[in-house]
């Protein structure tokens, strides 16, 4: 594993995305839990934005200008964590120390343990009031950076995540951009069995959002949707991104049992081995 630049062209990117879904089923064989499915089914839309959308500095964590990025998902963070490794937030050998005791790396993000972690998440449906409240304080302080944060599908039942969403059409927070991972399975089982959260699309617009649907594991539209999402004004944008959970490993892909299970021995190398002979 190596750290990588913050800018990247797109054939540079699947490189890191390849290189991110490694590290992933790695950190979680090592701790023995944790959670596969939902951490590959977010690493282009994640990748896409620490290796060339996000305005950040590594060496310079709490620059005020920087954009913030909350992952709403917390049980998504092994994505996170890989990419803040990779672009040099702590030592790559940190990662080895995934939900070990001490560890600044937990089994859901926690902001004053890990650099580059903005806000605690893990309590499922709090993290786009969380942005909201960034972006406004942003506006009272005149600050123009952006707000990023990552919402589960299952996580969407939650009635906190339509408050804030009423709130942030209200306030026209056109600072902050959502990006839905949705792969249509929770831990549960298909979303649509427990809970229906479809049509998402109309949803947002009806909340008066700017709402861009896209491949989210294509990074030419992950890239114009957040380059779209810098551009609009009045509003807060919605990208509703068509995601596969366990994403990269054919025996994971849609498979629900992959939501909150580490692979085990033999299951990391098959991963490792369809993974590492992918074309990026």
């Amino acid at each position: 594993m190596k750290q990588f630049k913050l800018q990247n062209s797109v054939a540079e990117l699947k490189e890191i995305a390849k290189q991110m879904r490694v590290a992933i089923l790695k950190m979680l064989h090592r701790a023995g839990s944790g959670h596969s499915g939902g951490s590959l089914s977010c690493v282009e839309l994640i990748s896409g934005l620490y290796f060339s959308e996000l305005r950040h500095d590594p060496r310079n964590p709490s620059w005020e200008d920087r954009d913030r990025f909350i992952i709403s998902k917390g049980h998504g963070c092994p994505t996170v964590y890989a990419a803040l490794a990779f672009a040099g937030y702590f030592p790559l050998a940190e990662l080895d120390t995934l939900r070990k005791l001490g560890s600044i790396l937990q089994g859901h993000p926690y902001s004053r343990a890990t650099t580059g972690i903005e806000v605690s998440t893990g309590s499922l449906g709090h993290g786009l009031a969380m942005a909201n409240g960034i972006a406004l304080a942003a506006r009272l302080n005149k600050r123009n950076h952006h707000v990023f944060c990552l919402l589960g599908d299952g996580e969407i039942q939650e009635g906190e995540v339509w408050e804030a969403t009423m709130a942030a059409a209200h306030y026209r927070l056109d600072r902050v951009c959502a990006i839905l991972d949705h792969n249509g399975l929770q831990i549960d089982g298909p979303n649509d069995e427990v809970m229906k959260v479809m049509p998402v699309v109309e949803k947002w617009q009806a909340f008066g959002w700017h709402t861009i649907q896209i491949d989210g594991h294509n990074f030419d539209q992950i890239l114009a949707a957040y380059r779209a999402a810098r551009k609009v004004v009045g509003k807060p944008t919605m990208i509703v991104a068509e995601t596969v959970k366990g994403k990269g490993v054919s025996f994971m892909e849609n498979v629900v049992d992959f939501h909150g299970v580490a692979p085990t021995e033999e299951q990391l190398v098959r991963a490792l081995r369809e993974i590492e002979s992918s074309q990026p």
